[in-house]
């Protein structure tokens, strides 16, 4: 490698082109004027304009995007609390641990069988959104846990007995020195349970009622049916869109907080 360092760069060019290729062929392809994603016969905005006419796409987006939302606030507020929760050492703590770590291993058919087994059979909880969000939670919560776990287990104890020195009670000093220095894995705790709440196909098929569709399981429905329509594809590169702005501006923040953090330093140093 360090006599053709060329190998590794062609190495990775074929990754990303792997990658990247099919979906930039698919992005062009949504504005194909005909049906066809083999062949392009000119370009036109017909497909998005369709899309956005579809009523059932609107109602599953809208649909996905509150369940999404209300599983994300669900999950991380409960798997927070989980998470300081395991911070000190009690008896069973590491069963605890094991027990909310089991949905990260289990299989989303087995995960899927299971809720709905509980949610139809003991809970009586019907099909459709009450059952989507209990199944939503119940696997994002994990993901929370263990990111807010992993910043919980690092923080210093002595800036809390700082502050209970300084005569903070534990509220003030849960909001003045706690929650600012676990914010950003409670933020990116509750990223993840809403990406795993609105990218959910397994789970959710199982427990999709009437009118309660969601946006993977009518895009996945659509798919196997008819095969891949120019609106699907035009709602793919829709969602890829979004996906890369936010992502985009998310390294362009850190970006300036982190430039930010360098000059005060630097100031303080000098």
């Amino acid at each position: 490698m360090n006599r053709r360092p060329w190998v590794l760069g062609a190495v990775a060019g074929a990754v990303f082109a792997f990658l990247y290729l099919p979906i930039l062929w698919l992005a062009l392809v949504s504005f194909n004027d005909s049906r066809s994603l083999s062949r392009i016969s000119g370009l036109s905005t017909r497909w998005y304009a369709e899309l956005l006419d579809d009523s059932r796409v609107l109602e599953s987006l809208g649909l996905t995007l509150r369940l999404a939302g209300a599983s994300a606030v669900v999950s991380t507020v409960i798997g927070t609390s989980a998470a300081f929760g395991l911070r000190r050492a009690f008896p069973g703590r590491g069963l605890w641990t094991v027990l909310l770590s089991l949905p990260l291993v289990v299989p989303e058919v087995v995960l899927g069988v299971a809720l709905l087994g509980f949610c139809v059979k003991l809970a009586g909880i019907p099909l459709g959104f009450g059952a989507l969000l209990a199944a939503h939670v119940a696997f994002s919560l994990s993901f929370v846990v263990v990111v807010v776990r992993a910043r919980v287990a690092g923080m210093d104890p002595r800036l809390e007995e700082a502050a209970a020195d300084l005569g903070a009670g534990p509220l003030v000093a849960f909001r003045t020195v706690t929650l600012p220095l676990v914010a950003p894995a409670v933020a990116a705790g509750a990223a993840f349970a809403f990406l795993l709440s609105f990218d959910d196909v397994v789970t959710s098929s199982y427990l999709t009622g009437v009118g309660s569709t969601t946006l993977p399981v009518f895009v996945y429905a659509q798919a196997s049916k008819r095969g891949v329509s120019p609106e699907i594809v035009a709602l793919s590169t829709l969602l890829v869109a979004t996906s890369a702005a936010l992502l985009i501006a998310g390294v362009l923040v850190a970006a300036k907080r982190a430039r930010s953090s360098t000059f005060v330093g630097s100031i303080r140093d000098e």
